[in-house]
């Protein structure tokens, strides 16, 4: 690629010194600092790559940049006398930018025949050397405020050679040197970095086969290099892999490990460590750390705070769950967000500008942890079961930070509690989810109810730590949103982790007792909060403080889920859910906190109907004559729509002689649910309209039995004034 000399990066007024630049990559390194404006100081000693024997090649070098019109001056000293080599620098140009340690030799012999010489003359070109020109150059730097260094390694120190332990043990030092020159130098824009290049030169000639020897060119590498010393490059501690013509970073990683004791006071046995091993060495949710700080943080400390509170034992699990914007969006799918719903576009698409997570997705961490392992199994030794034996009983989320919209989370959970219910057992996990900071972002507490585990003599309540329920408030709901669930959406669902057979293996279900797979419990609450999250936080994650339900029924796919909803004091909103096709309650005692309440118009607060005189006087006639209201025994909703939507609901509970704004009370269902326009139902009632008429022509709509609509004909009359 040629680059217009105006956007170019260049060099000028940089003084760059190459060690070792009489030949190969050094001469590479050399010409191309000079050709973009360097003042380049060319070392080199001109030995073979055993180090033997002097020659001119720095000359030569030198002669070449400056037939070319740059700036050159040779240098031929040893790099351990690296403060001389940066003294040519300052005498000639007064200041030295650039770095480069690139001079090296080769004694290469099997392990038992490395003689001292051997390997001292190594450790001296190559680690030494590289020490003692960085040591010189580095008070220099630090005074311009301004430095870039380079060492140079190799893969036979990253990855160790046969015949090579000399120099593999140089290479890898160089390293571990660079690390630490650049934590040394970050404050005074010294920026150090290690080049690991496969090149053709008079190290590797005779050792590459000559194929690819001819196409590992170093001024492939070059580049990469120049780069790396350039003002506008950031890279601080890197170590860059290069050869012909490619680049790559490399880093070391580590593994999450296993913790070989239980408690603080108890000794490790080799015994444990062979029982472990596989753990130990598992490298599946291996990570990079930046700091010593962080290998220090983010292992012994947080090892030792789990033993001292007695948490790293049977009832007590770590796990990593890592999730991206696709995860998220597949989450939102499968609680029913909608592209069809312009306001859940910021839940399915990640570049939308308010792209945010709901929060219920942070069940999953906990979740999973908990599924995956043996905590329910360790908390209940007195008998066995399996998974058609285990309801999800309760769910508590809280979150305590704003979480990103992808990361990491590290989810530790234990045992918090297990109560005896007699007819099974209740264990209670609490699951503490921190980001790669170590910070608190979620808490869940999941009661998991194990059918026919009880009656072991435990405990009857739950400890305090366990958060309770709320049961609902007695008046009319404040809100009610009815959202239709699809058949396919446990199947969706379970994409996010849930596992389950019992949500989509008829078979599986059919032992368990259900005719059909049921949708997830958890679904049914992301769905539920949805609902709440709209109404009442302004659609809007950060608002979301805390949640807790019951999980009392289970739900079909397909099945329309009504979400009546009561606004509390301190920001709670208390919230059941229930099947709208069977009138049955299956989320109970359930509340959301927000840290701020933004109410959203809804139908039971509607602005009055004119159809609402009529209810007035239906309500007046089954007052006055409770017993002929009585003798109908029916329940009937009525929807009233507005606009083609509905605008609000009226319940006439004739077994009670109860006439009252619906939605239905909990425990009651109709027998009989009539949709009707708010101009039709006062035309219904007028007269006007008959209601045969209208439900031929569709503007009445009846669902249940519609024989018992017949009766109601004397109390629909009404002479209010409408």
């Amino acid at each position: 690629m040629v680059v217009p000399k105006e956007d170019q990066l260049r060099y000028d007024g940089r003084v760059v010194v190459v060690t070792g630049a009489g030949a190969g990559l050094g001469r590479e390194y050399a010409l191309l600092f000079a050709s973009r404006g360097a003042k380049v100081v060319v070392n080199d000693l001109g030995g073979n790559f055993k180090g033997q024997g002097k020659s001119n090649a720095a000359d030569k070098v030198v002669e070449e940049i400056r037939a070319a019109g740059g700036v050159a001056v040779p240098d031929y000293n040893s790099v351990v006398e690296g403060d001389k080599i940066v003294q040519t620098a300052l005498e000639n140009f007064g200041r030295i930018d650039v770095l480069v340690n690139n001079a090296g030799i080769l004694r290469d012999r099997s392990l038992a025949r490395i003689s001292d010489e051997d390997w001292n003359l190594i450790q001296d070109v190559h680690l030494k050397g590289s020490f003692l020109t960085t040591r010189a150059a580095f008070p220099v730097m630090k005074k311009q405020n301004f430095g870039r260094i380079i060492m140079t390694s190799s893969n036979s120190g990253v990855y160790g050679n046969f015949g090579q332990a000399n120099y593999s043990a140089a290479k890898l030092g160089l390293v571990g040197l660079a690390n630490t020159v650049a934590i040394e130098g970050a404050k005074n824009n010294i920026h150090c970095n290690v080049i690991v290049p496969t090149a053709a030169s008079r190290m590797t000639e005779g050792i590459l086969p000559d194929i690819l020897f001819n196409e590992l060119k170093p001024k492939l590498i070059a580049p990469v290099v120049a780069y790396l010393c350039h003002e506008s490059c950031e890279d601080n501690g890197s170590i860059i892999e290069s050869a012909a013509g490619w680049a790559t970073k490399i880093h070391f990683v580590r593994g999450r490990g296993c913790v070989l004791r239980t408690a603080i006071d108890e000794d490790v046995s080799p015994e444990y460590v062979r029982q472990v091993w596989n753990r130990v060495t598992d490298m599946s949710e291996a990570r990079h750390l930046n700091a010593i700080a962080d290998a220090s943080r983010v292992g012994l400390m947080e090892t030792l705070e789990k033993l001292r509170d007695g948490k790293n034992n049977e009832n007590s699990v770590t796990e990593t769950f890592r999730y991206g914007f696709k995860d998220v969006i597949l989450y939102a799918l499968g609680v029913g967000a909608n592209v069809s719903d312009p306001t859940d576009l910021k839940f399915l698409y990640e570049n939308n500008a308010e792209f945010g997570v709901l929060p219920t997705f942070f069940i999953l961490p906990g979740l999973l942890a908990v599924m995956g392992s043996s905590l329910t199994a360790s908390a209940i030794k007195h008998t066995t079961f399996d998974l058609t034996n285990i309801l999800h009983g309760e769910q508590y989320i809280e979150l305590l930070e704003a979480p990103p919209t992808e990361g990491v989370l590290t989810t530790t959970s234990s045992v918090l509690d297990v109560v005896d219910k007699k007819s099974g057992a209740l264990v209670i996990t609490q699951s503490d989810s921190y980001d790669e900071n170590g910070t608190l972002i979620a808490r869940n507490q999941s009661s998991t109810f194990v059918v026919g585990a009880g009656n072991f003599n435990g405990k009857t309540k739950a400890s305090p730590e366990v958060k309770p329920l709320v049961p609902n408030p007695k008046r009319t709901p404040d809100a009610s949103v009815e959202v239709p669930t699809h058949k396919n959406q446990a199947a969706v669902y379970r994409l996010s982790g849930d596992l389950n057979p019992m949500h989509i293996d008829p078979s599986f279900s059919a032992i368990a007792g259900y005719k059909v797979p049921i949708l997830h419990g958890l679904c049914t609450m992301g769905v539920s909060v949805k609902a709440v999250l709209k109404q009442f936080g302004g659609d809007n994650p950060a608002l979301f403080r805390a949640a807790k339900v019951r999980f009392s029924k289970p739900v079909l796919p397909g099945q329309t889920l009504r979400v009546d909803m009561w606004k509390e004091p301190n920001n709670r909103v208390c919230f059941r859910t229930v099947v709208v096709e069977t009138n049955t309650e299956v989320l109970s005692g359930a509340y959301v906190d927000f840290k701020q309440i933004i109410v959203k118009p809804n139908m039971t607060s509607a602005s009055a109907l004119q159809s609402d005189a009529v209810f007035a006087g239906i309500k007046d006639r089954v007052a006055e004559n409770e017993a002929k209201a009585k003798a109908v025994n029916a329940v009937f909703l009525y929807k009233v729509t507005s606009g083609g939507k509905v605008a609000k609901e009226w319940v006439l509970d004739l077994k009670n002689a109860k006439v009252y704004e619906g939605p239905l009370q909990s425990g009651s269902k109709a027998d009989t649910t009539m949709t009707i326009a708010d101009a039709d139902m006062v035309d219904l009632a007028l007269g006007k309209l008959q209601p045969q008429t209208a439900f031929m022509k569709g503007k009445l709509k009846i669902t249940g039995n519609i024989m018992l609509a017949q009766k109601l004909a004397p109390l629909l009359k009404t002479e209010a004034k409408l």
